[in-house]
């Protein structure tokens, strides 16, 4: 357990397909360490990535930038987009099966002032609404590519969110939809968000979105 009495999310956690490991992840932290003191907070949203998805990144085999995604379940797989930001996602399953959870936004809660010295921003929800932006807040980047994140003392990590149910409900419905800015597979089904939280980056409406009750 952390100083801020927050405990990793276990390895076993990560197991399981991205498909039922993504909307689990929701309303538990994303915690970044750095010399000047942890920031994060929950997950809001998140989408899935799988194995035989023409989507991932994993689909076309195992290269030096996917290399994270073929390892352990619980690691971090940090990847550059448009050769100007990063995201992260959560390995799952086991070694050389290449799935993992797209951290698409998280609350910002936690260090809030540490986020705002990396991403100028006029409105709270802003600063964590999308990958980008909550990479940029937290100063992810590949360097932090294949950490432990299950554990407490690693530049990154998870944490189970000890008022976890309590989080779900106050920010629910949990709701589920396509994923965004795909060309492929983009009819899956594989993205879930928080309804009620105002950090969530894109919503969808109507028949396009169905809501899911439980979550692990």
């Amino acid at each position: 357990m952390t100083s801020l009495g927050l405990t990793p999310l276990s390895r076993s956690f990560y197991e399981p397909s991205a498909e039922l490991v993504a909307p689990a992840l929701l309303g538990h932290w994303l915690i970044r360490n750095t010399p000047e003191g942890p920031c994060g907070g929950p997950i809001v949203e998140v989408e899935a990535y799988l194995v035989g998805d023409p989507a991932c990144h994993g689909y076309r085999g195992e290269s030096q930038r996917n290399r994270a995604m073929f390892g352990s379940p619980g690691h971090a797989y940090v990847y550059l987009i448009y050769g100007l930001y990063f995201c992260v996602n959560a390995v799952c399953r086991p070694k050389g099966c290449a799935e993992a959870v797209l951290i698409r936004a998280i609350e910002a809660t936690l260090g809030e002032a540490r986020m705002r010295d990396r991403r100028q921003v006029k409105e709270l929800p802003d600063l964590t609404s999308g990958p980008a932006k909550l990479c940029g807040a937290l100063e992810i980047d590949r360097r932090l590519d294949g950490a432990d994140i299950c554990d407490a003392g690693a530049p990154l990590f998870i944490a189970r969110n000890p008022d976890h149910k309590q989080f779900l409900i106050a920010k629910g419905p949990m709701v589920s939809t396509t994923r965004v800015g795909l060309t492929k597979a983009a009819n899956l089904p594989l993205r879930f968000y928080l309804g009620a939280s105002p950090f969530v980056s894109k919503r969808f409406s109507g028949e396009s979105s169905k809501r899911i009750r439980s979550a692990r």
